[in-house]
C-alpha cells in the first residue's frame, strides 16, 4: 500500500466556530499578508490547516487564549500533544510548529505597532524539536522492478500510467510537476545532449520560495520514448486533442489533477507488492544517474537543485558502492569508469 500521512479530524466546522475569534481574525490576516507576498496557494493552504489544528488544541486544552497570551509552557504542551497524544511524526510536528513561527513571525514584524501586540516576542523557536527519526520505511527500487510495472501496465494496455511511470523515472520530477508537461517538450527539436535529454519548451513551475521557480527540465530520452509513443497512439485513436501530455479526463484544455497519481500510486503498489509512492522515484532517477558515474554537480544541474548537497540527500547509493565504481576486480583503479547518458 502507498505510503500514508496521518490526517488530523479535529478540525471539524463545529469546533472551529468556538475558537477565539481574535485568534481567527489574526489567522485571516496573516493569511492575507502571506498573499501579498505572494506565497503559493498550497503554501498558505497548508499553514491554515496547520493553524487550526493548532486553533483546536488551544480550545480544548489551553482555555482558549488569544495568541499573544500563549506561554512557553504552552507550545511545549502542545508539542507533547501532537507526539504522544495525536501520534504526529517528528517531522510533521516540525511542520505544524512551522506554521506558529511563521505567523510569530508577522506578528513580531508587522502587528508591532498595534497596541494589543506590544512587546510581543516569538517564544515557539525556543521549544527544542523533536529528534527525527525514519517513520516509514523507504522505498529503494531495482530497474527490475520498475521495468516489470512498466512491462504489466504496457501489456493491459494502461498507456497512460506506463507513460507517467516512465516519465517520472526518466526525469525525476515530483508528483505535481509531471502534470505540467505539454506533448510539444518531446519533439525531435526538443531533444540535447547528443540526444540523451528532451529539454521542455518552456521551463515548468516547481517547488520553491513564494509561487516557486521555474525551470526547464529534462528527460532521459531513450528510455522514456517508447512509452510516450505508445499512449501518443492510444490518444490518436481516441481522439484525445490537448497540449497537455496527461490531460484531465473531464477537460482536456486542463492538466490532470495530481490526485489521479494518488490513485494511481495506489494501483502500482497492488501490482508490486510494495509501498509505491511517486517521490521515491526521484530518489531513483539521482541514483540512477550516479550509478553512470556522473558527477554529482552534473545531476545537480539536471534536476535543478540549488545545491549539489541535494544529490547527497537522494541518491541510494552506500559509500562503499560509490566507491566500488572506480576499481576493477583486480582492485586496480578503472582506466575509464566513467559512463555516459547515451549509455541508457
Amino acid at each position: 500500500m502507498p505510503r500514508k500521512t496521518r490526517q488530523n479530524d479535529i478540525t471539524s466546522p463545529a469546533l472551529l466556530s468556538q475558537v477565539n475569534p481574535d485568534n481567527m481574525r489574526l489567522k485571516k490576516d496573516f493569511v492575507a499578508y502571506l498573499q501579498s507576498v505572494q506565497r503559493s496557494p498550497k503554501t498558505i493552504a497548508g499553514y491554515e490547516n496547520d493553524l487550526d489544528i493548532f486553533w483546536v488544541w488551544n480550545l480544548q486544552y489551553n482555555g482558549n487564549k488569544f495568541f499573544p497570551k500563549i506561554s512557553k509552557r504552552d507550545f511545549a504542551a502542545y508539542q507533547h500533544w501532537l507526539i504522544n497524544e495525536n501520534g504526529n511524526s517528528p517531522a510533521r510536528v516540525r511542520r505544524l510548529k512551522s506554521a506558529i513561527s511563521s505567523m510569530s513571525n508577522y506578528v513580531e514584524n508587522i502587528l508591532d505597532d498595534e497596541e494589543e501586540f506590544k512587546g510581543f516576542r516569538s517564544s515557539i523557536k525556543k521549544i527544542e524539536n523533536p529528534a527525527m527519526q525514519q517513520v516509514r520505511k523507504k522505498t529503494v527500487w531495482e530497474d527490475s522492478e520498475l521495468d516489470g510495472l512498466l512491462d504489466k501496465l504496457s501489456a493491459s494496455g494502461q498507456h497512460k500510467k506506463a507513460c507517467a511511470l516512465a516519465l517520472a523515472m526518466c526525469s525525476g520530477r515530483r508528483k505535481s510537476e509531471l502534470c505540467r508537461f505539454s506533448v510539444d517538450d518531446f519533439r525531435h527539436e526538443n531533444l540535447v545532449c547528443g540526444g540523451a535529454l528532451y529539454k521542455t519548451t518552456e521551463p515548468i513551475q516547481t517547488k520553491g520560495f513564494g509561487l516557486g521557480k521555474y525551470i526547464h527540465c529534462y528527460t532521459l530520452a531513450k528510455k522514456f520514448k517508447p512509452y510516450f509513443d505508445a499512449w501518443m497512439s492510444e490518444r490518436k485513436e481516441k481522439g484525445i486533442n490537448s497540449k497537455w501530455l496527461f490531460p484531465s479526463a473531464n477537460d482536456p484544455t486542463e492538466q490532470m489533477s495530481d490526485t489521479t497519481l494518488n490513485s494511481w500510486a495506489n494501483t502500482f503498489s497492488r501490482m508490486t507488492g510494495e509501498d509505491f509512492y511517486w517521490h521515491s522515484l526521484r530518489h531513483y532517477f539521482t541514483t540512477h544517474l550516479a550509478k553512470l558515474g556522473l558527477p554529482d554537480n552534473v545531476i545537480q544541474d539536471i534536476v535543478g537543485w540549488d545545491s549539489a548537497d541535494m544529490v547527497r540527500v537522494y541518491k541510494d547509493i552506500s559509500a562503499e558502492e560509490q566507491i566500488s565504481q572506480y576499481f576493477d576486480e583486480n582492485g586496480d583503479v578503472k582506466a575509464d569508469s566513467k559512463k555516459t547518458l547515451m549509455d541508457l
